[in-house]
């Protein structure tokens, strides 16, 4: 055969050279840590750091801290929330700007964050505030090439204003004639990214668990790409066995750093991925950051302790201990919990309820209430005091045989909430999803979606007689900590249990800044009594009380309440003396908060 081949080895050759699998492919990107942030990391920047799969890249952040400390970079930072770790950057000068939905720390109850309420109040870094759905949503449309996207949410809060007076934000009617409103945000594109994954090889092709919160469109919009860190370095022939889980394709990618617990002091959970041992968010440094960050020296020793302290992340790593190391790999299993008993003990079932435990254990029968009412079949909750009383709701509804599923904004569907820790996002909960998805889902469909049948529960800082809410700012006097998803939820659910503590500075006739539109807000439970907006009526009615016992009648209790509320207050002509809560409600109640982080001092 002429021009050909002649010998049926040669057709062989051709098949095994040409269709074979490398066992690793592509450009090798792999580099420390320290040399990726010195390459591609420049003053100026707007720098966003990735939440998907790992709450944070830690380990990058504090990298960048290192290198530039003592300079003014005028970073912008950008992300779905800003935490003790990026509070960091914060503190050293480094920011001008953060693009972010919400300020504060998680853990061991969510809270404000001293670094980021001082640079609020000296106006030295600018706090431009969105939504934990509106703000991945622009990194979305960004990674799409389009050059703007929409959103329900928004529409009404004081976010509107404040981001339309930046032309960020407009809202118009629906060109398709539907009568309805819509909003318009443009599309944002960081200049780097930084993620942190499970696996990559040395291409940069990254394995990402869900929930995956935000997802990786941040990342693929990046101008200069992004710099991955991962727990371990893998060849592609593992990439490949695990192609479902691969959401970082490499072309996106610069630079890959091995870094091993590089999401401390957030953890990683490895539900579908059994190569890899998971770590749990570590609520002790977390917490011991945030009570260091009131002090503006406490909390610089606190960062030349845990950050410019170390060299690298391996000396940081050191720092940590085998011990601490060791204790969050074991607290990451799925049955973590059954071992926490610790902190069982006799006064679980005994003593007396507080004001504050009968308002959850209202707001339990009052979400019941509302589900079967409206026919509803998910929840989502804020966090804090608000799940707890969802989660009654929830375990109650399910014995009596109701389908309702519990979700959580970065992707939990169908959780059941494990005993013994009361925050929404601890990775026991994690292990009981039906679905493990990420927030453009959980909150755009889920929650939102044309077909949603949801209710929503929300606690506040401040709320006025018409339901608007306000977790973000007392202007000029305060930052709070943010929207996170509660304005998407007061968006787009379909009614609204509010949920928290009652007093005039809480309870307010308007709040100077809303966070969340009351619109939607149809029941209000405090620690003195439940409101409703009646048929009709845009503002609250009390309808009942919590009976007190240093009163002697429905006239004392009802002028105490009122004295305690910052409007006119309307009373029904008879309300009704709420039921002290049950043994079990009292004891299902304890067993989510058994350290009484949220539930407080017990009564005495």
């Amino acid at each position: 055969m002429q021009n050909g081949v002649n010998d049926i080895s040669g057709i062989y050759e051709v098949l095994e050279r040409r269709f074979s699998l490398p066992r690793n492919e592509g450009t090798d990107k792999i580099c420390s840590l320290p040399e990726a942030v010195r390459k591609h990391v420049r003053p100026g920047m707007a720098l966003h750091f990735g939440q998907n799969g790992a709450r944070w890249p830690a380990a990058a952040v504090f990298e960048v801290a290192r290198q530039f400390w003592g300079t003014k970079p005028d970073f912008t930072l950008v992300g779905i929330s800003m935490n003790v770790v990026q509070s960091v950057l914060v503190h050293g000068g480094l920011v001008k700007k953060l693009v972010t939905t919400y300020c504060g720390d998680p853990y061991n109850t969510p809270a404000p964050n001293g670094v980021y309420q001082r640079v609020y109040l000296d106006g030295s870094v600018e706090i431009e505030n969105w939504t934990i759905l509106t703000l991945p949503l622009r990194l979305k449309a960004a990674a799409m090439g389009v050059a703007y996207t929409t959103t329900n949410s928004i529409i009404g809060s004081s976010m509107e204003e404040e981001n339309s007076e930046k032309g960020l934000f407009k809202v118009v009617e629906d060109p398709f004639g539907s009568d309805r409103k819509v909003g318009l945000m443009p599309a944002l594109y960081p200049d780097l990214s930084f993620v942190h994954g499970w696996a990559a090889d040395r291409y940069g092709n990254t394995l990402i668990l869900s929930p995956s919160a935000e997802n990786t469109f941040g990342a693929m919009a990046s101008r200069n790409g992004v710099i991955v860190t991962a727990e371990k370095i893998v060849d592609t022939e593992y990439i490949r066995k695990n192609a479902h889980l691969m959401a970082l394709p490499g072309d996106y990618v610069r630079c890959v750093c091995e870094a091993p617990f590089g999401a401390h002091p957030s953890g990683m959970v490895n539900i579908g991925l059994p190569d890899f041992d998971g770590y749990a968010e570590d609520y002790d440094f977390v917490d011991g950051g945030r009570m260091a960050s009131k002090d503006p020296e406490s909390f610089e020793r606190w960062v030349r302790e845990w950050v410019l302290g170390c060299e690298d992340h391996q000396a940081y790593l050191r720092k940590l201990g085998a011990d601490r190391i060791l204790y969050l790999k074991g607290k990451s299993h799925a049955d973590a919990w059954r071992y926490d008993l610790s902190v069982i003990s006799e006064e679980i079932a005994a003593g007396s309820y507080t004001a504050l435990e009968m308002a959850l254990v209202a707001t339990g029968r009052e979400i019941k209430k509302r589900i079967k009412a409206g026919n509803l079949r998910t929840i989502l909750a804020g966090a804090g005091i608000a799940n707890l009383g969802t989660w009654l709701a929830y375990y109650d509804l399910k014995a009596e045989g109701y389908d309702v599923e519990l979700m959580a904004e970065v992707g939990l569907y169908g959780y059941n909430p494990r005993p013994l820790d009361p925050a929404v996002f601890n990775q026991r909960n994690f292990f009981t999803c039906k679905a493990l998805t990420d927030t453009h889902t959980l909150m755009g469909i889920y929650m939102s979606g044309a077909n949603n049948r949801c209710l929503g529960v929300l606690g506040f800082g401040q709320i006025d007689k018409k339901g608007n809410i306000n977790t973000t700012k007392i202007p000029g006097k305060t930052y709070i900590a943010g929207s996170g998803g509660a304005n998407d939820i007061a968006s787009n659910v379909r009614e609204i249990v509010a949920v928290g503590t009652q007093d005039k500075r809480r309870f307010l006739d308007r709040v100077s800044y809303v966070t969340s539109p009351g619109e939607r807000v149809r029941t209000l439970v405090s620690d003195l009594g439940i409101y409703e907006k009646l048929p009709g009526e845009d503002e609250f009615t009390l309808t009942a009380y919590f009976p007190a016992g240093r009163f002697s009648s429905v006239e004392e209790n009802v002028r105490h309440i009122k004295e305690n509320c910052g409007w006119d207050l309307k009373v029904a002509r008879n309300p009704a003396g709420i039921k002290p809560p049950a043994g079990e409600e009292l004891i299902m109640l304890r067993l989510f908060d058994p350290r009484r982080h949220f539930l407080g001092e017990p009564a005495s």
